[in-house]
Formats: C-alpha cells, sequence, structure tokens
C-alpha cells in the first residue's frame, strides 16, 4: 500500500482464496466451497483468480471441529517453521501446506485476499471479521459490503488485541477477512444461514471486481466492535463450571451490557451481575466450540474508523 493525500493506493487483488472446513462441522463454508470446487461459475470475476478450497478434510469428513488441534490457531511462527514429520499434530502438518501454497505468510508472495467462513452457534447474525484497524482494502470492502444486504444487517467484529489475537488460517493473507454466520447447530446445515453467508461472499468479490477495474472508492466510516475482553464461566476450585449464561444475556449478541445488568445465573438460581465500569457489547454468546477454550462470551467496544479513499495501482 502507498498513500498520497487522503487516498490510499493498493495493487490489485490477483489472486483470492475461499476457505471453508477450517473447522469440519461448520457446514454453510463446507458447502459453499465443496459446490464452488465442484462449479466455480458463481465465484470467477474478471480480473482476479478466485481458489475454493476445504482447508481442513480430514476434520469434514468426520463433521468435527479437528482432528488434534484447532486449524484456526495454529498459524503461528513456531508451528509454519518447524520441521515436517510424521508426529506432528494433523492441523500443524495442514497449517504447513496451506502455508506454502497460499503464502508464505507475511511475505509478498502471499494470496491478496482470503475469506474463511465460520459459522456460530452464537446469535450474531452476519459478522465481518477483520484484524486490522488500518488495513482500508478491508474496510472499504466490508463498507461496500454492510451497503449492498441493506436492510440486511452485518456487524463487523475487528480483533487486533495484542493478547486476543490469534494465529488464523486466514492470517496467511495479505488482507485476512473472516466471516461467521449464525446461530447455527454444529454438523448443521441451515437454508437460511447459508443463503445469508452466500450473499455475502457474492457482493465481496464484487467489490474486489469493481476495485480491480479501477473504480475509486472514497473516503468512508466503519462502525466496528473492537475485542476487548474474554469473558469465562464462574468456576469452582477444581475447574468445574458453576453458573450459566443468564437468559436476559443469552441471545443478545451486539447488545449493550450494562454495569449491574445480570451476566450469569448459578445452578441455585444466583445472579451474578456484570461489574465493569461502563457499558460494553458481547458476542459470541455461549458458543458451543468456547466452552473447551474457557470461555463464555467476548466483550467488544463500539467505534467508527474512518478509511480513506482507495484506488489501485496503476501499472
Amino acid at each position: 500500500m502507498s498513500s498520497r493525500g487522503n487516498a490510499s493506493y493498493f495493487p490489485q487483488a490477483e489472486r483470492v482464496a475461499i476457505f471453508g472446513g477450517t473447522h469440519g462441522n461448520e457446514m454453510s463454508g463446507v458447502t459453499l466451497v465443496n459446490m464452488w470446487i465442484k462449479n466455480r461459475a458463481e465465484i470467477e470475476r474478471s480480473g482476479v483468480a478466485v481458489r475454493a478450497f476445504i482447508t481442513n478434510p480430514r476434520a469434514v469428513e468426520k463433521c468435527s471441529r479437528y482432528i488434534d488441534t484447532d486449524l484456526n490457531r495454529a498459524f503461528t511462527p513456531e508451528n509454519l517453521s518447524t520441521p515436517s514429520g510424521d508426529g506432528l499434530p494433523y492441523e500443524v502438518q495442514r497449517a504447513k501446506e496451506v502455508n506454502q501454497i497460499f503464502g508464505p505468510k507475511g511475505s509478498p508472495d502471499a494470496y491478496d485476499v482470503i475469506f474463511d467462513l465460520h459459522n456460530t452457534t452464537s446469535n450474531m447474525g452476519s459478522t465481518l471479521i477483520l484484524e486490522s484497524s488500518t488495513d482500508y482494502f478491508n474496510l472499504q470492502m466490508v463498507h461496500y459490503i454492510k451497503k449492498a444486504i441493506a436492510p440486511e444487517s452485518c456487524m463487523v467484529l475487528l480483533n487486533e488485541h495484542p493478547h486476543l489475537k490469534y494465529a488464523s488460517t486466514r492470517s496467511v493473507a495479505k488482507h485476512p477477512v473472516g466471516l461467521e454466520v449464525g446461530p447455527q447447530p454444529q454438523g448443521v446445515l441451515r437454508s437460511n444461514i447459508f443463503e445469508s453467508m452466500r450473499a455475502i461472499m457474492k457482493h465481496a468479490l464484487d467489490f474486489i471486481e469493481l476495485f480491480n477495474s479501477g473504480v475509486e472508492f472514497p473516503a468512508c466510516s466503519v462502525e466496528v466492535f473492537r475485542v476487548h475482553e474474554r469473558v469465562d464461566y464462574p468456576r469452582d476450585t477444581n475447574g468445574n463450571i458453576t453458573a450459566m449464561v443468564h437468559p436476559h444475556l443469552q441471545d443478545c449478541d451486539w447488545e449493550p451490557l450494562n454495569p449491574g445488568d445480570p451476566m450469569f445465573q448459578t445452578f441455585d438460581g444466583r445472579t451474578i451481575p456484570y461489574e465493569g465500569a461502563s457499558p460494553v457489547y458481547p458476542t459470541f454468546i455461549n458458543e458451543a466450540a468456547y466452552y473447551e477454550k474457557q470461555q463464555a462470551f467476548i466483550t467488544t467496544r463500539r467505534e467508527t474508523l474512518a478509511a480513506n479513499a482507495i484506488r489501485k495501482i496503476s501499472k
């Protein structure tokens, strides 16, 4: 990227990947990507090569989140640089293979954009996940998508927290984008969730085609929810959960949680309130996959980001 005045210039996005099956039991992405592998017509755009790819085929075959370890946390420098061998966890070996095909991560040869398709059991609706508040290409893209799908909503989750950001599958790309759509149970395919994901991907690819054709996108603002804190369930001294998400909080992703509001309910009916100093916006509330990660939900803070105008660098 280069900047001149109030505009930022990016190279043409020539290579784009769409990942499904990073978690093998999240069926919308698995189904869409398998469909697009068989018939590319829907994802073809002029001026860009789009590749649909199943990232964790063994987990997809078993309809499980992963085989040995979470692939969406496996793209660390240590894992990517470790020598290959039969003793590696399956997802670590797979991360190395994905990095070789679509990276190397952090290099000029990496794919321009990777979309990683996920489902959540939480009541999050459609959510685009970004990893940088200064990636104006991605900010302009989500702004375009949000306008295109209106009046349907699409939230934007920004995770650049130094301690909560993780080494995601999509992080291989220059412009990584996650897409979470829910609620949908693990191992289940719901038509409304499938179609929401499909529509967002259509508009995302349309944006890239327009950008590559030379369209300039003017400066804009984007509302995001910045990751603030991970909240675990209350536990006893043996690590056992002692309370559930309170019914007043359950299914209320993106709604404000104010000081004193009910947060958890113990098994004997006692309410545990939120004791923070200011309102936050919880999401991934009671996500099934995050029990193993000791996470009941994450809190976010709402803010508005300004994005420079962007245009393609002329060759």
